[in-house]
């Protein structure tokens, strides 16, 4: 079972990215705060969730959340500023965004540029740690997954309803043969 709170301040907002290592489409941010109370033992980093688990989470986390948001950064946002500070600034935003403001703030990774005036502590496997990390964990993935299944529709030479952007063979074979979109980073080496 992941632990519910990490800094004994309430409410404590945990926040996570998806989609830093995609050669396509946003970073994907979202921040959460769930009841002081809450437990669920199925809630662990998105990652290692079947897609029917995170649709699943996806839904009880969103009506059961004291607030949440998520926040897309742009390809070319990336690619002015670099992978790592479009996470920091999705995560920033995200937090931003929350109808309740947290009294402490919980970030997956190993460090964090934090432009709120909520203090944080940065946990390396938070997401993995930590329900409202847990949490931000699954909202971030089902929003960009859900995003890039969407701009496959008009773009289905890369087969992102598949790959939601990530360096497959086949994506890399599509960009090789049929050149880069508009939603590619240009800034990663997509060959």
């Amino acid at each position: 079972m992941l632990i519910s709170n990490y800094s004994g301040k309430y409410p404590e907002a945990g926040t996570d990215e998806a989609g830093r290592g995609a050669l396509a489409g946003p970073v994907t941010a979202a921040a959460v705060i769930l009841p002081p109370d809450y437990q669920n033992a199925k809630l662990n980093d998105s990652k290692i969730l079947s897609l029917k688990w995170r649709n699943i989470l996806k839904q009880e986390i969103e009506a059961v959340a004291l607030a949440y948001a998520v926040v897309h950064v742009s390809p070319q946002e990336i690619d002015k500023i670099n992978i790592l500070q479009a996470s920091f600034l999705a995560m920033n935003r995200a937090v931003a965004q929350l109808e309740l403001r947290p009294a402490y703030l919980l970030v997956d990774g190993n460090r964090f540029y934090n432009q709120t005036d909520v203090p944080h502590t940065c946990l390396i496997k938070g997401d993995a740690r930590f329900l409202s990390i847990a949490a931000a964990s699954v909202l971030a993935k089902t929003a960009r997954d859900e995003y890039m299944q969407n701009l496959a529709l008009s773009y289905p030479d890369y087969a992102w309803e598949r790959n939601v952007g990530y360096p497959t063979k086949a994506h890399r074979e599509a960009i090789r043969s049929k050149g880069v979109s508009p939603h590619h980073r240009q800034s990663f080496r997509l060959l």
